[in-house]
């Protein structure tokens, strides 16, 4: 009998310990989401890689390279390794130019003032659009017989239409007009976490507005920049409808997601296509991982606010 009471005993203290880690019961509740994420993510990436290590028959007899033929040719082939550079060149400048554009903006509309939430609805409109439907208004505005080039023609201004889309141009303007809706709404969230008081402190004792903002405001709100850019550069970087859309598919818009689907599409070459995405995969971690290397060299606390 006291045999029975002390393994009663025992598997009580167990479990209470164990429920002290956070393991009971609850840890259930985690399971469809586990079986979520090993469904439509690990099964999916871990089956993308293997499939990169089985190169073609033409893959191999062309490049070489055994299981990892996909990848000497990746880096071998001009027309497949120079997306990567087309594709940085768009979405770098892209996702910098949404973040910087949206700092002032986001600091003008800071306060309160009247016609606030009018403006504000206007400027992330463009969010509703989607991807297709700003590149078929780039393309009605300021297509070579669109109403821009025939305002400009019209008032003598130009000789000739304009080439704005069908190019790099193109492409770039679509990726602010949706990209800058996001940067907007992201560092406006972060500058309303940070506490005015510190600003007026600041004011008080003499600190200029550059001064406020470089050694108070900047590196308060570098985690959120950081943040902004990263999910920018990444909505950027996958650029797929404006690259085919509005952009040049075999010229200076080659990115990467149109090599993959290349692949995909019209080569019928799965590991090809596979390679292509980890490797964009790779290329984008390496970014994320130089933003967040340079957040980390600037101070990093608590901002006093909602924050």
């Amino acid at each position: 009998m006291s045999g029975t009471r002390g393994g009663e005993r025992s598997t009580a203290s167990l479990r209470h310990r164990l429920a002290e880690r956070g393991i009971d019961k609850g840890l259930l509740l985690l399971l469809p989401a586990v079986v979520f994420a090993l469904a439509m993510f690990i099964y999916p990436f871990s089956y993308g890689i293997g499939l990169t290590f089985q190169p073609t028959a033409l893959i191999q007899e062309r490049w070489g390279g055994g299981v990892f033929a996909n990848y000497v040719s990746f880096f071998s082939d001009p027309f497949v390794f120079d997306s990567v550079w087309i594709t940085m060149r768009l979405a770098l400048p892209a996702a910098l130019f949404n973040v910087l554009a949206a700092i002032p903006v986001a600091f003008k509309l800071r306060g309160k003032f009247r016609g606030k939430r009018f403006l504000t609805t206007l400027l992330v409109l463009p969010i509703t659009l989607g991807t297709v439907l700003t590149a078929q208004g780039l393309l009605i505005f300021a297509g070579r017989q669109g109403w821009l080039n025939r305002f400009l023609l019209e008032i003598g201004l130009i000789d000739s239409p304009l080439t704005l889309v069908m190019n790099y141009t193109g492409v770039f303007l679509s990726l602010v007009i949706s990209g800058f809706p996001f940067s907007f709404l992201l560092i406006s969230s972060y500058l309303s976490g940070i506490d005015p008081s510190l600003e007026a402190a600041a004011t008080t004792l003499g600190a200029s507005w550059s001064q406020r903002f470089r050694r108070i405001i900047l590196p308060l709100l570098a985690p959120g920049l950081a943040t902004t850019f990263i999910l920018t550069f990444v909505l950027a970087f996958s650029v797929f409808p404006s690259a085919r859309l509005v952009g040049d598919a075999t010229g200076d818009t080659r990115v990467m997601a149109l090599m993959a689907y290349r692949a995909f599409g019209e080569q019928i070459d799965y590991p090809m296509a596979s390679t292509i995405a980890v490797m964009m995969g790779v290329v984008e971690l390496v970014i994320i991982a130089l933003v967040l290397l340079w957040r980390s060299t600037l101070y990093k606390g608590s901002t006093g606010g909602k924050g």
